[in-house]
């Protein structure tokens, strides 16, 4: 679905943020640092502690933990990310959707967007890691998980449905078969490398990478929206199928307060708002490239989202982190938030208002003066670290979001107004 919108005045604090963000960002070449890159540090590597599991672990959770950054002194170098590249290409795009829909072609803010929209596209197939059954994408560091240890550059599930989705919309709007190319490439990834943890006749739970039998939620969901995407792009309903079968799987482990835990595993059964916003998105994403299964999943995706703005905002805006705890108010969750507020604003009239109270605050309360969002905001303090992907790509992407569905916020991002109606 395109979406155009009048950029009124009211979307001035968002295009004032967006801008302020965007110039900080590509005066870094869109690279920097990430709350799970620890591992990169050349002091690490330096140590036989790099072949423990323990050791990697408590590593990199020192260093997402730390309320200061303790990467320059460890060697941990700035790096580029693909899933960061995607979230940033999405941005530029949605600000291209806007443009355009302001001001007819989009003129000189339009030129922009698309020229910063197709250098990162190129970034992306660029940046694309081997697999057996086409392209996928990984992280640009180790990463140590409770269930497994993925290196540097394996393909995973998370990365790839990101650089898809980037890559649909981009065809969507250049008509560029090479994205479409690179689209199917990560649906053959899917079907032909990773793992299915669980299956049966109508439903399957695809693995985090070639490598694990992992059954996370969200994880699972974005395969399912490539797969939908590209099918619909393509005309070819097997991937819709094989789509329908994914989301089925997530959608009947829902709680019965419409909650979602992490993954299926008993240690998976915490649920957090950032992960609850990737479910909702991709489940609406799905449900609007499929069609059929409409009467099926928006019932589930209803109870999902009331669970969600029930219990993961404060009236302010302020993203709790879990619906049992307020702290830490992340930027991940915010710019995730605002995503899937934008998506799901024809699905219900709370979206638009809840979407401009997260604006607010956490233009209010994790910005800073010079462009950038800080990582967290924690009971005591706030840890500033302005992490590339985690932070800025999401919050980028979120802004970007706003600004395409403008029309629906006006007015309300202005204190005066009153924003619990």
């Amino acid at each position: 679905m395109k979406i155009t919108s009048e950029l009124t005045s009211d979307a001035e604090p968002l295009t004032t943020a967006f801008d302020g963000l965007a110039a900080w960002c590509r005066a870094r070449d869109y690279a920097g640092h990430d709350p799970f890159d620890a591992l990169n540090s050349r002091l690490f590597q330096a140590t036989p502690l790099r072949h423990s599991r323990l050791a990697r672990l408590a590593w990199t959770q020192i260093f997402k933990r730390s309320p200061v950054n303790l990467r320059a002194p460890a060697g941990v170098p700035a790096g580029r990310n693909a899933k960061g590249t995607a979230l940033f290409a999405l941005a530029w795009l949605a600000r291209l959707r806007a443009a355009r829909g302001a001001g007819g072609g989009g003129g000189a803010a339009g030129g922009e967007a698309g020229r910063e929209a197709r250098a990162l596209l190129e970034d992306l197939l660029a940046s694309r890691v081997g697999a057996r059954g086409g392209g996928a994408w990984g992280y640009n560091f180790d990463w140590q998980g409770r269930a497994f240890y993925a290196p540097r550059g394996t393909p995973a599930i998370v990365p790839t449905a990101f650089a898809v989705r980037a890559l649909a919309g981009a065809y969507d709007e250049f008509g560029d078969e090479k994205y479409l190319a690179a689209a199917r490439g990560a649906c053959r990834f899917i079907l032909r490398d990773l793992n299915r943890g669980e299956e049966s006749g109508d439903e399957v739970c695809f693995s985090y990478t070639p490598h694990d039998r992992a059954r996370v939620f969200n994880a699972n969901l974005l395969a399912a929206e490539t797969l939908a995407a590209t099918g619909a792009l393509t005309g070819y309903d097997k991937l819709k199928e094989e789509a329908v079968r994914a989301a089925r799987y997530v959608a009947r482990r829902q709680r019965a307060d419409g909650s979602w835990a992490y993954g299926a595993d008993a240690y998976q059964s915490w649920a957090d708002n950032f992960h609850t916003a990737f479910v909702l998105t991709s489940l609406s994403r799905i449900i609007e490239a499929c069609g059929d299964p409409r009467d099926e999943f928006a019932p589930v995706l209803r109870r999902g989202f009331d669970f969600w703005r029930d219990n993961f905002f404060r009236p302010d805006g302020f993203p709790k982190f879990t619906p049992e705890r307020a702290y830490p108010a992340d930027a991940h969750s915010a710019g995730a938030a605002l995503v899937a507020l934008a998506e799901l604003r024809d699905f219900s009239p709370d979206a638009a208002p809840l979407a401009a109270r997260v604006a607010r605050w956490t233009l209010e309360h994790l910005r800073d003066p010079r462009g950038f969002f800080y990582y967290q905001r924690r009971r005591t303090h706030t840890v500033r670290t302005p992490y590339m992907r985690w932070s800025q790509g999401w919050m980028m992407y979120g802004l970007a979001k706003m600004l395409e569905t403008s029309s629906v916020v006006s007015g309300q991002l202005h204190p005066t107004h009153n924003l619990n109606d």
